[in-house]
């Protein structure tokens, strides 16, 4: 398995978007989150929600090619096949079935990012420990905020067992201990 030292240089070597940097750093807090609540491996889902977007620059304009680019290319860093195969499944526009907690975690978690993010950033102080889960679930109702964040994909924490509000307090609380990092 690779370090995540070594998973976020392959990152800063291949996207130069530091938001979407930042969003995969968010994806990886809460993925390790979501670990640590299922009692899984936080640093091997953690991977996957770094690396998840690792060819975004790349595959932006061909979703029929984002994350499965993104699998060679952990494949060829020698990427674990468990994590591999969550990076491809997160894309919905493939179809493959979601059989691993690890998968259905990765596809709920992804829209959840953007959702807590554009939360933190209508704040007046634009600051994640500003908001709470009640916030987040008030804005997660107005279907005109946010709309990036695909609300049935993160309402999908169901297939994990989780209700909606827990699924937003693990994602929140996970990425306010990296709201340095996020600059949130």
């Amino acid at each position: 398995m690779i370090s995540r030292e070594e998973a976020l240089v392959a990152v800063k070597k291949h996207v130069k978007n530091k938001n979407l940097i930042k969003h995969m750093l968010a994806v990886e807090a809460i993925m390790k989150g979501l670990a640590e609540h299922f009692d899984e491996n936080p640093e091997r889902w953690g991977l996957a929600g770094l690396l998840h977007d690792i060819d975004y620059d790349q595959t932006a304009q061909d979703p029929e090619a984002h994350s499965i680019l993104g699998a060679k290319m952990l494949e060829d860093m020698g990427v674990d096949r468990d994590i591999v195969y969550a990076v491809k499944a997160h894309n919905e526009v493939h179809g493959l079935p979601r059989n691993r907690k690890m998968d259905k975690a990765l596809y709920a978690a992804d829209p959840l990012s953007g959702l807590i993010v554009a939360a933190a950033l209508i704040h007046p102080d634009k600051k994640l420990s500003s908001i709470d889960v009640g916030f987040v679930m008030n804005r997660f109702g107005e279907k005109s905020f946010a709309r990036g964040a695909n609300r049935e994909q993160i309402k999908s924490c169901s297939e994990l067992g989780l209700e909606l509000e827990e699924f937003i307090d693990i994602g929140l609380k996970s990425m306010q201990a990296i709201s340095d990092e996020l600059g949130l």
